[in-house]
C-alpha cells in the first residue's frame, strides 16, 4: 500500500476513525453527477464509460462538488461496473437504463470464462487518484467499488433488475456455481480497491446496493463470507472502510460483522436503532432521505437537524462517530443550491 497522507484536521477521517471531529462531517453519495450543471456539460460530450476511463475527466468530475458545496470528503467518480469492464466483460452503461451486460453469466461455463481484473486497464483510475490527492489538499478522497453480490446481480441478470430472480435462483439452486462466481468477483473487487489504495485514496466505500433484497439467513450464507474477505484483505491499509446497502435494516448487524469500520444507513432506519444493531465501535454514516431535498427548505432544515440530532444520540448509544450523508444517492433533479445550504447547515450544527 502507498504511504498514507496525514490529514489531522479532517472531520470526516476523525469521525470515521472514532475520534471527536471539530464539526459534523458531511458528504453525499452521488454528489458528483447529474444534479450539477457543470457535470451535465461534460457528459454531453462523453459517454459514461468514456468518463470513467479518462483520468482528467475522473479528476474534474470528482472535484466539482468539493468546489461547489464545500463537502468534507470527495468520492472518486466511477461506476460499479468499471472493474467488470477492466476484467474483460463486454458491457455498456445505457442512458436511463443502467449497466447492460452483453453476455450474462448464467452457468458454470460462463463463470469459468471470466478473467481476473487487469490493473493496466484501470490505469486511468490510478492516475486520477494521484492527481486528486494533489488537487484536494486537506480534503480526503474516498475510493469506490461495488460489492461482490451487487456485481453478481448485474452479471447474472444482464442489467438492472427489480426482483433479482435469476441471481437468487443461481444462489439458491446452484450454490457451487454461485460460490465460484462470488469468489472471482471478490478477487476483482479487492484488486480494484487495491489499485486505488496504492494510488493514495484515504478511505473506501463498498457499495452493496442490492443486498437488501436478501433475507438475513441468505445474506449470511451466500454473501457475508465474500464481503468479509474484501475487508479482511484490505484492513492492513489502515484506512476507514465503509459498507453500504439500501433496504438493509435487517442486515446491519451482519454487514458490520464483515469488518467495515463505518456502516452506511439508509433513511428507513434511525441512526439510534442502527447503533444498537452494529458491532460496538462502528461509526455510522447517513441517513437523510434523498427526496427530502426536493421538498422545500423548511422541510429540509427540519429533517437535516433531526438527522444530526439522531447521529448525536447514536454516538451516545455507542456508535464510534457519525458522518452526515443521504440514505442513498443525490437525485438528478435536486437543486445544487439546496445541497450547498445543507452542507452549511450541518457545519453550523
Amino acid at each position: 500500500m502507498s504511504t498514507r497522507r496525514e490529514l489531522p484536521d479532517s472531520p470526516y477521517l476523525a469521525a470515521a476513525h472514532g475520534r471527536k471531529p471539530r464539526r459534523v462531517p458531511v458528504w453525499f453519495m452521488r454528489q458528483a453527477g447529474r444534479s450539477l450543471p457543470e457535470y451535465r456539460e461534460l457528459r454531453a460530450k462523453n459517454t459514461m464509460m468514456q468518463a470513467c476511463f479518462d483520468a482528467d475527466l475522473i479528476t474534474e468530475i470528482t472535484l466539482q462538488p468539493v468546489r461547489r458545496h464545500g463537502v468534507d470528503a470527495a468520492i472518486l467518480f466511477s461506476d460499479i461496473v468499471v472493474p467488470l469492464r477492466a476484467a474483460g466483460i463486454e458491457l455498456d452503461i445505457v442512458p436511463d437504463v443502467g449497466p447492460v451486460i452483453e453476455h450474462p453469466v448464467r452457468a458454470r461455463d460462463d463463470v469459468r470464462a471470466l478473467r481476473p481484473l487487469d490493473p493496466d486497464r484501470v490505469a486511468p483510475v490510478s492516475a486520477a487518484v494521484r492527481q486528486l490527492i494533489t488537487e484536494l489538499g486537506e480534503v480526503p478522497l474516498i475510493g469506490f467499488a461495488g460489492a461482490p453480490f451487487t456485481l453478481a446481480s448485474y452479471l447474472v441478470e444482464g442489467g438492472p433488475s427489480r426482483h433479482h430472480e435469476r441471481t437468487k435462483a443461481m444462489m439458491l439452486g446452484d450454490p457451487d456455481t454461485w460460490d465460484a462466481l462470488m469468489t472471482l468477483l471478490t478477487d476483482v473487487t479487492i484488486a480494484f480497491l487495491r489499485v486505488q489504495l496504492e494510488a493514495g485514496v484515504d478511505a473506501f466505500q463498498l457499495f452493496d446496493s442490492w443486498a437488501g433484497t436478501l433475507s438475513l439467513a441468505d445474506y449470511r450464507r451466500y454473501v457475508l463470507p465474500h464481503s468479509a474477505r474484501v475487508f479482511a484483505t484490505l484492513a492492513d491499509a489502515g484506512v476507514p472502510m465503509t459498507h453500504f446497502g439500501v433496504g438493509t435494516a435487517e442486515l446491519l448487524g451482519a454487514m458490520s460483522e464483515a469488518g467495515a469500520t463505518v456502516v452506511g444507513v439508509d433513511w428507513r432506519t434511525s441512526l439510534t436503532d442502527a447503533a444498537a444493531r452494529v458491532r460496538p465501535g462502528t461509526a455510522l454514516q447517513g441517513n437523510l432521505d434523498p427526496v427530502v431535498l426536493l421538498a422545500g427548505w423548511p422541510v429540509v432544515e427540519r429533517a437535516v437537524t433531526a438527522v444530526v440530532d439522531d447521529g448525536r444520540r447514536a454516538v451516545d448509544a455507542g456508535a464510534a462517530g457519525h458522518i452526515f450523508n443521504l440514505g442513498h444517492g443525490v437525485l438528478p433533479e435536486t437543486d445544487p443550491e439546496v445541497i450547498t445550504r445543507v452542507v452549511e447547515l450541518v457545519h453550523s450544527l
